[in-house]
């Protein structure tokens, strides 16, 4: 690594503005953590917000494949300090304080790899046939972070693995359920096409916001898939060391709460972005917060 110690600080502070701005219940989360796993998580956050963005983005799909290949190129040029030959493009303030985070706890740089392909796909597939192809999916997107999130945090043995990927697949899952009406809106119907005519529904059922018994019928399918990777999920408490167990349970139980509102009012997702109160999000973050890890067991 031969980018300056001013260079990066100034990095890590961008980064923490770009995950401070977000509004996502995973900031909060960061503050358990000592300052240097703590600025970690918030490069971490900030790269992964800003490939999303990338691939979310209103202009033309070629533009956006180009503009997901040189932050790839960017990433990579970073590992190596050698932005300079690459010119500025944007975001690349914040890749000082990626290659900082890789090389002082260790993450995999295919992890960071997987989540470009992940939003690269959207680029291309809007609809999934099988649940295996979600999987897929929901692997690079999501379970490819909580693996490089398990490196900061600090963990015991490639046993952690597993169950750190069935809890991103369970995560992105209920991302999925939430966000069943904006993603209409842009055309993709993440619910495996499948699961949608084993529960007699159509896509255009779901286009339309019809939340019918088959509606209810398919949700209920889908939230207990999730549920069963939030299980397996859970095993990963045991692996973790115990400053990233906190964070970790913070996470799941922030999630699971959200999917089990999703469980109480399913038809609700149609009318509005389902969220926690902040009473609820306090309740979770005193939890983990005042509660040794031992007593706090997930839900």
């Amino acid at each position: 690594m031969t980018f300056s110690t001013e260079t990066i600080d100034v990095s890590y502070d961008l980064c923490r503005q770009t995950a401070r701005q977000s509004g996502s219940n995973f900031y909060t989360c960061f503050f358990g953590l000592p300052r240097p796993k703590r600025r970690a998580m918030d490069a971490l956050y900030a790269f992964m917000r800003y490939t999303d963005d990338l691939a979310d983005d209103p202009q033309p799909v070629e533009d956006r494949r180009v503009a997901l290949s040189n932050w790839r190129a960017a990433l990579a040029h970073a590992l190596d300090s050698r932005l300079d030959t690459i010119g500025q493009l944007p975001g690349c303030d914040l890749l000082p304080a990626v290659a900082d985070t890789i090389e002082r706890f260790g993450v995999p740089p295919d992890y960071l790899h997987a989540v470009i392909d992940g939003v690269e796909m959207d680029l291309t597939t809007n609809r999934y046939e099988t649940f295996a192809e979600l999987e897929t999916y929901c692997e690079k997107v999501a379970s490819a972070v909580g693996m490089a999130c398990i490196h900061v945090w600090g963990f015991r043995g490639r046993e952690a693995l597993e169950p750190a990927r069935k809890c991103g697949i369970a995560m992105q899952l209920t991302n999925v359920l939430r966000d069943l009406k904006e993603d209409a809106r842009r055309d993709r119907v993440y619910l495996p096409l499948a699961d949608l005519r084993h529960c007699d529904y159509t896509v255009d059922d779901l286009l339309a916001g019809v939340a019918d018994e088959r509606f209810e019928k398919l949700m209920d399918f889908e939230i207990g898939r999730a549920e069963w990777y939030y299980r397996k999920g859970a095993e990963l408490m045991d692996w973790l060391e115990p400053g990233g167990r906190r964070i970790f349970g913070m996470m799941m139980s922030t999630y699971r709460a959200l999917l089990r509102k999703i469980l109480h009012r399913p038809q609700a997702v149609f009318a509005r972005r389902v969220r926690l109160s902040r009473p609820k999000k306090l309740q979770i973050a005193a939890r983990w917060t005042l509660l040794p890890t031992r007593t706090a067991a997930l839900p």
